[in-house]
């Protein structure tokens, strides 16, 4: 692990946060790569798996970005707080007007449920779509840790946001294969369920840059652009994977998978950030 870090501390950070996210976009394909070995995984592990997903998402929400973002602040008090209070509070409205705008169906859900602008567009474009909206905070958490580093911020390290990544990486392996799956079962052939599945994740490496140019150009920002990432990725957990998870018969194992994924982000992010 300390070899891995020091490569990341002697390239470029945006460069850093470029590969980083070329990583999770690989852990998605490796899951969505699972469809040419599985005919039809059982749903008890989609729902055990996704809940872990929302797991490390809550984790790292906290471990990796607000508290940072806290800690970074000025200030005593109220003020100390605000900085992460207004950025996190952004994030959350932010994926809330994309849900409201970007056509998306949800896993395990009919046609008629589709949200977003009204589209002719195929359910299986608009399966990826809300995963894309998963994918989105998930690259620009990674990508603004990177970019605290490059502004010389102690409070943001190359271990911390290597160890991100890698809790984020682990949860994409689940998603990828709960895109290509559902998509197998309506019909698609198997390179064209890989071939969605795995494209969810693309958007990861491109948020990523975004994240660590604006940070590496604002310094300032950065409190708040950790809270906003935050905010985002607890919005995508409250708002689409925690209700996914609870419908049917599996909502037990789906509660275990996400404390599972809790504790694993956790000690990933305390034991190696």
């Amino acid at each position: 692990m300390e070899s891995f870090i020091s490569y990341f501390e002697n390239i470029s950070p945006v460069l850093g946060a470029f590969y980083a996210t070329l990583f999770t976009w690989g852990m998605t394909a490796l899951g969505a790569a699972t469809v040419y070995l599985f005919k039809n995984p059982s749903k008890k592990l989609l729902d055990g798996m996704l809940g872990f997903t929302g797991g490390v998402m809550i984790a790292a929400s906290f471990w990796s970005l607000l508290s940072p973002a806290i800690a970074m602040s000025k200030g005593e008090g109220f003020i100390k707080v605000m900085p992460a209070a207004i950025g996190f509070g952004l994030g959350a409205i932010f994926l809330f007007a994309l849900d409201k705008i970007l056509p998306h169906l949800h896993l395990n859900h009919d046609e008629k449920s589709k949200e977003g602008i009204k589209t002719p567009w195929q359910k299986t474009t608009l399966l990826v779509l809300a995963i894309t909206l998963h994918n989105i905070p998930e690259g620009l958490a990674v990508g603004v840790l990177f970019g605290g580093v490059a502004a010389g911020i102690p409070e943001a390290t190359i271990a911390g946001a290597v160890t991100l990544a890698i809790g984020i990486g682990l949860q994409n392996l689940p998603e990828g294969l709960a895109v290509s799956f559902p998509l197998r079962r309506a019909g698609m052939s198997k390179r064209r369920s890989f071939l969605y599945g795995q494209s969810s994740a693309l958007v990861e490496p491109v948020a990523a840059v975004v994240g660590a140019l604006a940070v590496g150009f604002f310094t300032p920002i950065l409190p708040y652009a950790l809270a906003f990432a935050a905010g985002a990725m607890v919005f995508v957990v409250i708002e689409e994977v925690v209700p996914e998870t609870q419908q049917g018969n599996n909502s037990d194992i789906a509660t275990l998978g996400f404390v599972g994924g809790f504790i694993a982000m956790m000690v990933l992010d305390v034991a190696l950030g």
